[in-house]
């Protein structure tokens, strides 16, 4: 029956960019169960090419900083650069850096949440940036 609803409401989509395996499939499967679409990039460059390559545009991108290949703030730069993926809400991720550093704030994200986040803490964010359909009555 789940996977019937989702087929008649559209979902709000997430793209999750997380270098941590473990982390990123948590994530996913939390949100999921939330009812978002998700898709996963596991650094910065991933994500950009997915992008590019059809993924269908997200609602939000929750991001990780700190990662290999392509770091969050290279991310952040390259979103921002790009006129079709610039106005897609972002929610910061980070274990690394105080949520009120200069550092953070130049990265212009909607919401910056301090790892370990918690879950409901985590879909409040995504709620005021992409609220997801809700299901029509029987």
């Amino acid at each position: 029956m789940r996977s019937i609803r989702a087929s008649m409401c559209p979902s709000t989509r997430v793209l999750v960019v997380e270098d941590d395996h473990e982390l990123r499939s948590t994530l996913a499967d939390v949100l999921a169960d939330q009812g978002y679409e998700v898709s996963c990039a596991s650094n910065g460059r991933e994500a950009l090419d997915r992008l590019a390559g059809g993924l269908p545009r997200p609602d939000v991108i929750l991001l990780d900083l700190v990662m290999p290949v392509m770091d969050g703030f290279a991310f952040r730069d390259a979103q921002r650069g790009q006129p079709n993926l610039a106005d897609i809400p972002t929610v910061v991720l980070s274990a690394s850096y105080p949520p009120d550093s200069a550092r953070i704030s130049a990265l212009g994200a909607r919401a910056v949440l301090a790892k370990p986040v918690g879950i409901d803490r985590l879909i409040s964010a995504l709620e005021r940036l992409a609220p997801r359909p809700r299901t029509l009555p029987h």
